[in-house]
């Protein structure tokens, strides 16, 4: 399948919903012809200036606003993950040829999920913030929740996103945030920053 790519400094999961602004011309092109199209796009995380060969495709949810030099903000929501095979330059916006990664169905070590819950529970805790345990329950998978906000790199983020089955995403963060929490309950410096500089900021709200 071709599929038009938008390179943007984020990793996006399948399920996270996403604000943009788009104000280049090219991506107004996009959004108009995925709109017309009813057609998702593709993001790949940029990082250092190399762009990512996975990628999860994003439909876009609504338009939040229009302006009248042709702006617009859109929410768009993360659905499936791909890898690109070949790029094309021949529209004003990248597009590829793209495969579908599908999800491996393999089971999860038992407890691991209830584990990896408990840790992030207490990540958010930490940081001030009370969550209910239906905040996880989701058809995507527990780790595309916690994996958005953890206090992964950019670059662990898309390494998540890399990995195939739930069961080894789960296990990634649960190595991660056994090492990751001891960290912030001893360095102060760390759990303000961690308040402070937008790990949480697009956590869900909690379910009444």
């Amino acid at each position: 399948m071709r599929l038009p790519l938008f390179p943007l400094g984020v990793v996006v999961y399948p399920g996270e919903p996403l604000p943009l602004h788009i104000f280049e011309e090219r991506y107004r092109q996009m959004t108009a012809h995925c709109l017309q199209q009813n057609t998702p796009f593709g993001i790949l995380c940029m990082n250092d200036g190399r762009m990512a060969k996975v990628g999860c495709s994003a439909r876009i949810k609504r338009i939040l606003q229009r302006y009248e030099d042709g702006r617009l903000d859109i929410m768009v929501e993360g659905k499936m993950r791909f890898q690109w095979v070949t790029l094309y330059n021949d529209h004003p916006y990248l597009t590829g040829e793209v495969n579908w990664l599908s999800e491996p169905n393999r089971p999860t070590r038992k407890g691991a999920v209830e584990r990896v819950i408990a840790q992030h529970m207490r990540l958010m805790e930490i940081a001030g913030r009370t969550v209910r345990p239906g905040l996880y329950e989701s058809s995507y998978g527990v780790s595309w929740i916690i994996g958005r906000n953890a206090g992964l790199t950019l670059a662990q983020k898309q390494e998540l996103l890399e990995i195939m089955p739930e069961k080894d995403r789960v296990e990634f963060l649960i190595a991660h945030l056994e090492a990751f929490i001891p960290r912030v309950e001893r360095t102060s410096s760390l759990r303000k920053k961690i308040m402070s500089n937008g790990h949480f900021k697009d956590f869900p709200p909690e379910k009444k």
